[in-house]
């Protein structure tokens, strides 16, 4: 492992008594400055990971550093360095955001002179100025989340931890805390060990991923890595005419694998790529085919998550389309797309 990563972690173990180990000898690298997805169904060891990592819970076995401290023999610095919104938000309803904030300033130890200036500041950022001076037991999910990345971020960490942040958030409040992770990222350098079971969120949001399961890293790469480790996209022509269904085969037969879709449609696996399309596209005008549609289809996280664990993530069906932070090379996309 680097001495440099910002989150080192090697043969980490967590058992607990009288039940399986929740987190099975896991290793994994973090980067300065990189978003790692954390991907995983319930139960798979993506809390527990992070309580270890956060020095909450103490390691079984094996080592891990975090900003380059030792979680057991360093956990004070580890904790300075840090920040966390885990999945349970510690806030009290009687009080407001802006005493929240003012709160935490003082137990980070901020000078006295600059407390409310970081608390206003940090509260335009998540968008809850208006409800500043509100008490928190009248906000909303959407809200108390993103209370809670504020008091995260109050003394600068270097590193942050999210821990399935955007659980049970409509789509409009997922959007924009994406929006504010990867600004944290781009714009600050910022760490992000976020974890998540939400296939559209580490695909948007993440440099790498690494998907756990029964505690342990199943697969890991970057989200073009991973869909490009279990086939290449393939792409759908139907014609105008369904008789040009035989014509059309013989066209798309030098290409790849390829079946019948009915309609006279034919889909054919690309093995060179997206490039390939555009041969297609002459092969098709040079033949005089005329054609209806024309679709390409990439693989998802989720024929990842199925290829590698034999099974699909909860949740992994459609969903609403959430728009994606610009900046970090995403696209607008569903999930599992």
């Amino acid at each position: 492992m680097s001495g440099s990563a910002a989150i080192d972690v090697e043969k980490l173990v967590r058992e607990f008594r009288k039940g399986p180990r929740a987190v099975d000898g896991i290793d994994l690298s973090v980067s300065p400055g990189e978003i790692y997805g954390f991907l995983g169904p319930n139960g798979a060891g993506k809390s527990t990971t992070v309580l270890m990592l956060t020095t909450l819970l103490p390691p079984t076995s094996g080592r891990a550093t975090v900003g380059g401290y030792d979680i057991v023999r360093q956990g004070a610095q580890v904790r300075a360095t840090i920040g966390a919104a885990l999945q349970e938000a510690a806030l009290d309803a009687m009080l407001t955001g802006r005493e929240h904030l003012l709160l935490q300033a003082t137990l980070q130890g901020l000078p006295s002179t600059k407390r409310r200036q970081r608390a206003g500041a940090l509260l335009e950022r998540v968008g809850l100025t208006e409800a500043a001076d509100r008490r928190v037991g009248g906000y909303s999910g959407g809200m108390k989340r993103r209370l809670d990345l504020a008091l995260a971020l109050v003394h600068s960490p270097r590193i942050l931890f999210l821990d399935e942040p955007t659980t049970g958030l409509d789509p409009q409040s997922r959007s924009a805390l994406w929006e504010e992770v990867a600004r944290l990222a781009r714009d600050e350098g910022m760490t992000v060990f976020l974890t998540t079971q939400y296939l559209e969120e580490a695909d948007a949001l993440a440099d790498r991923i690494g998907i756990i399961d029964h505690g342990r890293i199943v697969a890991e790469g970057t989200p073009p890595q991973l869909k490009a480790e279990i086939g290449s996209p393939s792409v759908e022509v139907t014609p105008t005419d369904p008789e040009l269904g035989d014509r059309l085969a013989e066209l798309l037969s030098g290409f790849g694998e390829m079946r019948r879709n009915g309609r006279g449609s034919v889909t054919v696996q690309l093995p060179g790529g997206e490039a390939e399309l555009a041969e297609i596209v002459r092969i098709l005008d040079r033949a005089e085919v005329r054609v209806q549609t024309l679709q390409l289809h990439q693989p998802s996280l989720d024929d990842v998550f199925l290829a590698k664990t034999g099974r699909k993530l909860e949740g992994s069906g459609d969903s609403p389309i959430v728009e994606a932070p610009e900046g970090r090379g995403r696209r607008r996309r569903r999930r599992g797309g």
